[in-house]
This record gives C-alpha cells, structure tokens and sequence, in this order.
C-alpha cells in the first residue's frame, strides 16, 4: 500500500513539474510511510527517507514502512538537513509555515520548492482497499457507540455526560478522536435547540422530555476517519418532527441512491437539496450534501452546489442533509460511503445503524 500511494503521488507531482515530494503535514507523512508524527517525508522514484527528529527515532523505526530513517535535530538542523536531500531537485511540498518555506527557497530558488496540495489529495482522493477497510472499521465502531445511544440517553444526562461515555467507549475499542482546529469537541452532540445549530459546540444542557438529539460521531481507526450522524428523540415526537424527519431521511436516502461514478459532486448535492426544497425547507439546509473522508475529516472531493468534479470509484465520501429550525430542534442524517461503479449498483453505505426515527424513554 505504501508504495503505491509514493508512485501515484509521485506521478501526480511530475505533471506540476516536480520529482520529489517533501511532506511537512502528519496525514501525508503517514500516507507515504506509516508515521504519524513530527517528521518530513521526502519520496523520490529511489525511495523515502524520514527526517525525524532525535526523541521520536525509537517510534519512526517501529512504526514506518520501507523508509530510511534519518535521525536529526529540530529546528534549523531539521531543514539543513531537508535542503541537502532535495538540493537540485524540483520539489513539490504541502509545507504551510511560511518561515521555513521562505528559509528553503531563499536556500535553493522558488522553482524548486513548490508548495502546491494538490497533488496530495488528487493522490488520497482514490481509496485502496485497505484503506477502505480501515474506514469501515472505524464506521462500525460509530455503529457500536449508537447502540449505547439507545441506551444511555435519559432525561437528566447532559450533552457533555453523554460525550465523555461515547468516547470512554470507543477509546476501549480501538478508535482515536478526530481533532478539529475549529471546534473545542471532538463530537456534536445537540439537544432540543441546539440541534438548529449544525456545529453546535457541546454543552452542559440536560436532555429533556421532546428533545431531538442530534448525535454527529466523528472517529479515527488506524489513522483512517469515518464520520456518521443520527437524530433521535427522547419521548414522543410531534407531528413537525415526524414529518421533518422523514423529509431529511428520503433526502438522503436519494443522495446515496444517487452516488455512483461519473456522476458529478453536484448532481447528488441537488438531488438531495430538491426533495427538501420541494417540501418548503429549502432554507433551512444550510450546508453542503458531503464531503470526502480519509485522513481528514473533511477532504475533496466536496459535495456541494455547482460542483462539477466527477465521483469516481472507491471514493469515500459523507451523505449527510439536514434541516435546521432555529430555536426548536435540527435533524440530520449522515452516513460514511464508498462510491462504486455504474455497473455495481448501489453505493456502498459503510454504517449500518437503523436511520428509523428511534424514540427513547
């Protein structure tokens, strides 16, 4: 697996000009060697070498994959040592500090040190089966942790309470919480009206009679993420929230019936959107259909409005509508998908949790 992703990636970068890779970022250092720390990864058509500094040589030798190891110091030591391997070399990076990007290209020209991602996620949009494999252990462990859900959601237990369970839980079987640089939690979860806000921070509100409760779980298995929502409600719901519910449920039920390849990331966005705008919603969907999976939470290809990159095969990919009432309660329903051919059939829906409207005591 490994050495293929350095071909494709490599392959991805020579159409920018480029013969080597230098990544700075975790996810793609892991990508390329099977580390996930601070390192940079240099790949060529000869082979990958790791620039690691000195206390994380012991868990570089354990845990990389047909890699040298090349032990130095941080800081300057660290990009001396960098400028020496790709030297004379045009070098595509995803490098983000600006310092050391100027330091490099001061060191050996701006044309040989090219900071450009694309080639990265053009390179992990495509999954592996192992990579696949990954996500739909992490998908089935999102499934484990709805069915406590079920079992746990009680008036009194606050969002927080309930938060702190399901990560107790999903940490004892082997899953990592995703970090978000622009949230303070690691999951959504959102009563009553909370609900209406689709990244509601969670708090310590107590669940009570005729809430909603949106329960968004987000993990990482193996370094590789999937990501699921379901809304339950505590009691009886109303009439609104019935019909609500099962506006957002036929929504995405039509997005994953729409997902294929060939198919364009637009074309399911709309899909999706028009059954909720049909029914006088169109408002209140305030998000995209979906987004990519993988190393990241979120990553192309990116389904949303007048997107017209083409799905393609093995794709993993979010289907998650949902409609937002301000100051009342929010639904939605998510999903973590692999896109299959044409000739396949149906798209490969990794979370196999009931999307019925559960109603707990």
């Amino acid at each position: 697996m490994i050495k293929s992703h350095r071909f494709k990636l490599l392959q991805h970068a020579s159409k920018f000009g480029c013969n080597v890779i230098a990544a700075f970022q975790p996810e793609n250092i892991f990508y390329l060697t099977g580390f996930w720390g601070e390192a940079i990864s240099i790949c060529t058509e000869r082979g990958a070498s790791l620039l690691v500094p000195k206390l994380e040589v012991g868990r570089a030798i354990q845990e990389s994959k047909e890699c040298d190891i090349i032990p130095t110091e941080r800081g300057n030591s660290l990009i001396d040592s960098l400028i020496s391997k790709i030297d004379k070399k045009i070098t595509c990076t995803d490098c983000s500090d600006q310092d050391i990007i100027r330091i490099i290209q001061n060191q050996i020209g701006t044309k040989s040190f090219v900071v450009n991602v694309e080639p990265f996620f053009l390179t992990r949009r495509i999954k592996d089966e192992e990579e696949i494999e990954m996500i739909e252990m992490a998908a089935k462990i999102l499934d484990r942790l709805y069915s406590i859900c079920k079992d746990e959601i009680k008036c009194g237990l606050s969002e927080r309470e309930l938060q702190a369970k399901l990560l107790f839980e999903a940490m004892i079987m082997g899953a990592y919480p995703t970090s978000y640089k622009l949230s303070l939690n690691p999951f959504i979860i959102a009563g009553g009206p909370n609900g209406a806000l689709p990244h509601a921070q969670v708090s310590d509100r107590k669940f009570t009679k005729g809430d909603m409760i949106i329960v968004d779980l987000t993990l990482r298995y193996k370094g590789y993420i999937a990501d699921a929502t379901r809304t339950f409600v505590l009691g009886t719901p109303t009439s609104e929230m019935k019909n609500v519910y099962d506006i957002v449920k036929r929504s995405q039920q039509a997005g994953l019936n729409a997902l294929r390849d060939n198919v364009t990331c637009g074309q399911v966005d709309a899909i999706c959107r028009r059954i909720i705008s049909e029914e006088g919603y169109s408002e209140c969907f305030i998000h995209s259909t979906g987004h990519g999976i993988g190393l990241d939470v979120h990553e192309p290809p990116w389904l949303r409005i007048k997107n017209e990159e083409i799905l393609e095969a093995n794709m993993a990919v979010t289907i998650e509508p949902g409609i937002y009432l301000q100051g009342k309660f929010g639904i939605r329903i998510e999903d973590s998908v692999i896109v299959t051919k044409q000739s396949d059939g149906s798209a490969r829906v990794l979370n196999a949790f009931t999307k019925d409207l559960i109603e707990l005591d």
